[in-house]
């Protein structure tokens, strides 16, 4: 029984591509702030943060995918993997802006003023 070597040297690449178009797209944005994207809110947050949240959570999901050899699983074991960091990850979004939102509004609108 012979096994053959199987170059990754092109999805190796591939990854490499697709990974660095997502950060490129990020940098990009996080340079201009496009106005429109900018100054217009969905659920809170301005359309710019929710495409910064959402190119981060993939390039992490892509990662796992890739790198972590998760394609070749079984669907049971990808989503026992990926679905509680998805979770925590979603859950510690809701904290720090909801609490960044708290302190916010107790030093806008309170005597105490910002010393920092």
């Amino acid at each position: 029984m012979s096994h053959e070597h199987v170059s990754n040297t092109k999805r190796i690449w591939f990854v490499f591509g697709l990974l660095s178009v997502v950060t490129t797209v990020e940098v990009i944005l996080g340079i201009l702030k496009p106005e429109s994207l900018e100054f217009t809110f969905f659920i809170g947050l301005n359309l710019l943060n929710w495409i910064f949240y959402i190119l981060t959570i993939f390039k992490a999901y892509y990662i796992v995918w890739a790198f972590m050899h998760m394609e070749g699983e079984t669907s049971s074991l990808r989503w026992s993997v990926v679905a509680p960091v998805i979770f925590l990850v979603l859950y510690l979004l809701f904290i720090l802006l909801t609490e960044g939102h708290y302190i916010y509004g107790v030093f806008k609108d309170s005597t105490i003023k910002w010393n920092f």
